[in-house]
């Protein structure tokens, strides 16, 4: 008996194994069955309410939400919606952990704060996060676990990324968007923060490329602009580990016997206990903490 063909794109046939779904099983809608993107996520929604959730809203809710007041119907903006299976897939298929630690930043926070400009004397306005990102990356390059991808695990195969393209996660009124800083290996603090602005503009106007979301080594989520410290940052599937970054804030703190004030910076770092061990990510959080700590940001700002 022959194999049936299956009609689509590289490009659907990459969505599909991103999200985790096997074309051969999607039904495809246009011309002699062809696969189309719409095909892979209606694929997914209802695979996740058939097989999905023992605890889905459908089986649980037995009553009118109208029962017991007013209420208002919205639509789930489109970005929440397209994101939502890809979500749901990387909490089901990922064993996800949670370290959690904290960074002092004093010395990087001081340096940052008096950074001005060459040729006007104004102060510049270098966001935290690039630091975080470039510091980041030193850390992946000692620890190339957390930039891999499982190929086959199965067989026991992953894959080593020697690239270092950092997603970062912008919140935008459409939803969350995570669009990619390519080469972060090759560029300064000031060209990461310029590219930061461009692409948070970007997601926030809709007008980023569909390409700029994919093919990341690692993502970093951050709260601190909002509030909060701890939290369990959901892995972006296919990669293996994703760092949250809280509130940073002054803390008393004992060093060499004697309390004094640091400015601390809460890390949240979930990473895949497939490919990842407790003790690696401990080491990598420490790698990570050394990058961020004292007289090591103005070797990051070169």
């Amino acid at each position: 008996m022959s194999e049936k063909k299956i009609f689509t794109t590289p490009k659907v046939r990459k969505f599909a194994r991103e999200l985790g779904a096997n074309v051969s099983e999607i039904k495809g809608t246009e011309r002699k069955g062809r696969i189309t993107e719409d095909d892979v996520k209606n694929y997914i929604s209802k695979k996740l309410d058939t097989k999905g959730s023992k605890f889905s809203e459908k089986k649980i809710i037995e009553f009118n939400h109208s029962e017991f007041g007013e209420i208002e119907i919205k639509d789930i903006p489109r970005v929440k919606k397209i994101a939502a299976p890809h979500l749901v897939n990387s909490w089901k298929t990922i064993p996800h952990v949670t370290h959690h630690d904290e960074a002092d930043i004093t010395e990087m926070d001081e340096f940052r704060n008096s950074l001005t400009d060459n040729f006007t004397g104004e102060k510049k306005k270098i966001t935290p996060l690039a630091f975080i990102i470039k510091a980041l990356v030193r850390a992946l390059k000692l620890f190339q676990n957390f930039n891999s991808s499982i190929d086959d695990i199965e067989n026991g195969k992953i894959v080593i990324k020697k690239y270092f393209h950092i997603g970062i996660a912008v919140d935008t009124a459409h939803g969350l968007m995570v669009p990619k800083i390519r080469n972060v290996d090759s560029k300064n603090i000031n060209a990461i923060s310029n590219e930061l602005r461009i692409i948070s503009d970007k997601c926030r106007n809709l007008k980023i490329e569909k390409k700029e979301f994919f093919g990341g080594s690692m993502t970093i989520t951050s709260l601190g602009g909002i509030g909060g410290s701890f939290f369990t940052p959901i892995i972006n599937y296919p990669e293996v580990a994703i760092l949250g970054i809280g509130r940073s804030q002054k803390k008393q703190m004992l060093i060499d016997g004697k309390f004094q004030t640091r400015m601390m910076l809460p890390l949240s770092l979930s990473y895949d206990h497939r490919i990842i061990d407790g003790a690696e990510a401990a080491r990598f959080c420490n790698e990570l903490k050394e990058n961020l700590g004292k007289n090591f940001a103005y070797k990051l700002a070169v």
